[in-house]
């Protein structure tokens, strides 16, 4: 058995070591977000932060988790009130989340907590990001660029600028 750290609470899972996160997530977990796109880390549908960093869970095995702490879509709420000193609400949506939302982002949406956890480690590093920076960011700063199947780009620039606005405002709107 192995214990790993999701959204801030230890869970004890009984997959082999060698098993990609993705799998133990969404199969073992019962956590949805992340998504399967390809399989191979290079469409970004499956991220996940690793201690702030973003990670691609189809290929990274839960062994490789050890001491680590993992956050998906589904915990960016408590990992924000945390960094801004708040307790926890689970009412209260990330600036990234939130502003997907005012976006109208996603289309499809497989492609989409992949960007919002992409987006997040963006912005916890430049909290004021250009254009060619956030291109940057989902091109070829991980493994792989972030694919968007629905071609819904222009929406997501929108959503990342305001996103980067919200996170200046504390998340306030």
């Amino acid at each position: 058995m192995t214990t790993i750290t999701i959204n801030g609470e230890k869970r004890d899972v009984k997959a082999a070591p060698d098993t990609p996160l993705l799998y133990v997530l969404r199969g073992e977990l019962n956590v949805m977000t992340p998504k399967f796109g390809c399989g191979l880390a290079q469409c970004g549908a499956c991220s996940v932060l690793v201690d702030g960093e973003e990670v691609r869970a189809c290929v990274t095995p839960i062994a490789a988790l050890a001491g680590k702490e993992v956050t998906t879509v589904d915990g960016l709420p408590a990992r924000w009130a945390k960094q801004q000193g708040l307790a926890p609400d689970a009412a209260r949506l990330h600036p990234v989340q939130q502003a997907w939302v005012d976006e109208q982002v996603p289309q499809c949406g497989i492609c989409q907590f992949g960007m919002m956890i992409k987006v997040t480690e963006l912005l916890e590093h430049n909290p004021k990001p250009t254009d060619a920076d956030i291109k940057a960011a989902l091109t070829t700063s991980g493994p792989s660029p972030h694919l968007c199947r629905c071609a819904s780009y222009a929406a997501i620039m929108d959503g990342v600028h305001r996103a980067a606005t919200l996170v200046a405002k504390g998340g306030k709107a």
